[in-house]
């Protein structure tokens, strides 16, 4: 039985900061070999504006290649997009998502970065989608981004955090995210926001989306388990980074979370090998001699050993 869940989201994330364009093609592929791999939730793409964003210009090709294959919700595959707008949103939707990831950053300036409105103001919008969603009967969580520190603010005060984590609990959202978007938090803050998070919204699943920028990303996973997280966000290779943070670098490794949360006897329901398949293979797309990720390097320890 899988006992905490990695949602992949390399396709995404991983991809959307990445100076190689990849084509849609390899995406899907990149999507077909994280699900070959064991993943079961994968966030594949963001419905954001090509100007801004331009790795993510081709959101609707993927999906629809997606969806012309094999079909994957009996798989019991969950594909998620990421919107900031109900422009976005009615583009996932169309789009045929499972599950759609709203995007708050708890950072006035960061927030009208990213987004280009306050705080206040993307609240009410996800207010607005929220509706939507729930009336389509259709899964929404809500990321809060920065959420332990911001490039051009500073520290994120914890209170803001769980303020947040309140008006996404009223929204009705599924999952609340709690993302380390500059890679600055720490074990300790990790535990201090996920208790107040839990807090403020009670009942609601919270999961955690670490950046390894500074060397803390696995340390920091390991603490929100001990909080009672159980779903983390990983990304292939430990590529990734946010367009709009300076010094921002890669997600948590997919094969380096699932290795250490082995070695501890918790189940992820993925293959090793397949993961250091995929990303050996994602190099090349990227044509790099090497990603981000220890394992890759390291190896399997032991070198023989097969784990599903």
């Amino acid at each position: 039985m899988t006992e905490v869940e990695l949602v992949e989201v390399a396709p995404r994330d991983g991809l959307q900061n990445e100076a190689t364009r990849v084509s849609t093609a390899d995406k899907v592929a990149l999507v077909r070999r994280a699900i070959a791999a064991g993943a079961r939730r994968v966030e594949v793409t963001s419905f954001v504006n090509p100007a801004r964003v331009p790795a993510m210009a081709d959101a609707e090709a993927v999906m629809a290649a997606l969806r012309a294959g094999p079909d994957l919700r009996a798989q019991g595959v969950s594909l998620i997009g990421l919107v900031l707008n109900r422009r976005g949103y009615e583009r996932a939707v169309a789009a045929a998502v499972d599950e759609i990831n709203l995007v708050v950053v708890a950072s006035e300036t960061f927030n009208q970065r990213n987004q280009g409105v306050s705080i206040a103001e993307t609240l009410a919008q996800l207010a607005d989608i929220a509706a939507s969603a729930r009336a389509r009967g259709l899964t929404f969580g809500v990321s809060i981004g920065a959420a332990f520190g911001c490039p051009f603010e500073g520290e994120t005060p914890a209170e803001r955090v769980a303020s947040i984590a309140r008006e996404a609990a009223a929204l009705g959202a599924a999952e609340i995210t709690l993302a380390d978007t500059i890679g600055v938090a720490d074990p300790v803050s990790v535990r201090t926001r996920l208790a107040l998070a839990a807090e403020a919204a009670p009942g609601i699943t919270l999961r955690c989306h670490f950046h390894d920028t500074r060397n803390t990303g696995l340390a920091n996973a390991y603490a929100a388990y001990l909080e009672g997280v159980r779903s983390f966000d990983t990304a292939l290779g430990g590529i990734g980074g946010c367009p709009f943070a300076p010094a921002a670098t890669g997600n948590i490794a997919t094969e380096d979370t699932a290795y250490m949360f082995t070695r501890m006897g918790v189940s992820t329901g993925l293959d090793l090998c397949a993961l250091l398949a995929a990303a050996a293979w994602l190099a090349e797309v990227l044509g790099r001699p090497a990603l981000p990720a220890s394992l890759g390097r390291a190896g399997l320890f032991p070198p023989t050993r097969r784990v599903a």
